[in-house]
């Protein structure tokens, strides 16, 4: 794909960033608000992926408290483990995040692509995982939308954490937060009770058992269904179920991470639980933390975008109207002004200016 130019609608905020400092080079996926693009800074030619939203679909869809709240949690995180924000800056029609350039797909694909992994390449992804989490619980954020699809690999066949916008800092009062990916989230969330990091901990546990068995251990479309599931059986792994390849020890972490109640799951009160499991007792977790560690899987195969028109996708991030809104009227102005103070620039970005 050539590159393409982003229409640049410039707003005063305290940002010195815009479109024009970037070059659009390849659209690598589509999202809820808009497109992912793979861009060149133009004066260090580095090469990040800037997620482009647009404010009216934002707004038409009232999620504005959502992408503020991305904004805010990656503003304040930094981590080899996950997808990092080098900037946020925004303009009368969209909002633009510049992060971590990651391209050998997500976790999912993978899964798809591959289902017969080594047994040493599920150890090592779940590791990679519990890294993440144990940096993130200890900032006090809770990310509840761990799946697969929020899991990207790197050229080494590491795996980061990346989609902050149902991630939130934990307070004791959040049974009124319902949120999460249906099959992943915990059933405390579910069940509108407080929840804490050992909702994180039972989304592992669904990813763990989806990478031994190939299913989830709770499939249901439908929320209620799902819940009633959940409250009437507690799912466990029998020996009898355990692949070849798979130990005891394997199935019993996943069991104990996909416990119904939080206070009988592993990880409820420790990561430290969680890293000195039989199963992962023997771990060299100082290693794969300075990513010292040969990732036991490499990624070969290069995925394409998923949804989206290729012979569209620059007309659409150039020339896009806003038909439904009209940007001139106070009722919008006012609307726009809660995108106030969206803006970041991390130290690598300032020093480029």
């Amino acid at each position: 794909m050539g590159n393409c130019t982003i229409q640049s609608n410039e707003i005063q905020d305290e940002s010195n960033l815009s479109s024009r400092n970037f070059e659009f080079i390849e659209l690598l996926g589509q999202g809820s608000f808009g497109q992912v693009w793979k861009a060149q800074r133009k004066k260090n030619r580095e090469l990040y992926a800037i997620k482009i939203m647009e404010k009216q679909l934002i707004l038409k869809r009232q999620h504005i408290r959502l992408v503020m709240n991305e904004k805010n949690i990656l503003s304040q995180i930094r981590h080899p483990f996950l997808v990092n924000l080098i900037a946020a800056f925004q303009d009368k029609k969209r909002l633009y995040l510049a992060l971590d350039l990651l391209t050998e797909g997500d976790l999912r694909s993978h899964l798809n692509y591959n289902r017969q992994y080594s047994y040493s390449n599920k150890e090592f992804f779940v590791a990679c995982i519990i890294v993440a989490l144990e940096y993130l619980h200890s900032q006090g954020i809770i990310h509840r939308d761990l799946k697969p699809e929020n899991l990207v690999m790197d050229r080494r066949g590491y795996l980061r954490l990346t989609d902050f916008g149902l991630a939130t800092f934990w307070k004791p009062n959040n049974c009124q937060d319902i949120s999460g990916t249906l099959g992943y989230v915990a059933p405390e969330i579910m069940c509108k009770q407080n929840h804490g990091i050992a909702a994180d901990y039972f989304a592992l546990g669904v990813i763990a058992h989806e990478c031994m068995l190939g299913k989830r251990p709770y499939k249901e479309t439908d929320l209620n269904l799902m819940r009633d599931q959940m409250l009437t059986k507690q799912v466990q792994i029998k020996r009898s179920q355990l692949p070849v390849d798979w130990s005891i020890e394997a199935g019993d972490f996943i069991n104990q991470l996909i416990q119904r109640k939080p206070e009988n799951r592993l990880g409820a009160l420790s990561p430290d639980e969680v890293k000195n499991h039989k199963w992962l007792r023997n771990f060299d977790w100082k290693k794969l933390q300075s990513k010292e560690m040969v990732s036991p899987y490499q990624p070969k195969k290069k995925f394409q975008p998923r949804t989206y028109n290729q012979q569209e996708s620059t007309k659409q991030i150039s020339n896009k109207n806003i038909n439904d809104f009209q940007l001139q009227s106070i009722f919008q102005f006012k609307l726009l002004a809660q995108f106030e103070g969206y803006f970041f620039e991390a130290e690598q970005i300032k020093n480029t200016l």
